[in-house]
């Protein structure tokens, strides 16, 4: 089973940006690797996934136009780019395993905060 270290996160006013990226341990038999993530009294949910084979990629709407997931190095690595921020994505991320707008939801690791003071 992967297991994901998530770096990146911060306080940050609205509008601004943050990169997050992760790397992944044991990752070969993950056909995408994708963001989730938790904020306060709120359930987890997908952000973002992306095919390790073809680049392929899938975003929540909410994430549509302002976030950016892409493929990095060495291989099990993704990042999250994240533009115009405002106060509701304010949230832990996590890297998991996906599939399009499946996300393992179980085994998360201890994710990256992302704060954007309202």
């Amino acid at each position: 089973q992967g297991r994901f270290v998530e770096s990146g996160g911060g306080s940050v006013h609205a509008g601004g940006s943050l990169r997050l990226s992760c790397t992944g341990s044991n990752t070969r038999g993950f056909w995408a690797i994708g963001w989730v993530r938790q904020a306060p009294g709120r359930e987890r949910e997908g952000v973002a996934c992306i095919s390790q084979a073809d680049g392929k990629t899938w975003y929540a709407e909410f994430a549509e136009g302002r976030f950016t997931i892409s493929n990095g190095s060495p291989q099990g690595t993704v990042n999250l780019q994240l533009n115009t921020l405002n106060p509701e994505d304010s949230a832990i991320y996590y890297c998991t395993g996906c599939f399009d707008s499946t996300f393992d939801m179980e085994g998360l690791g201890r994710g990256t905060r992302v704060t954007v003071p309202s």
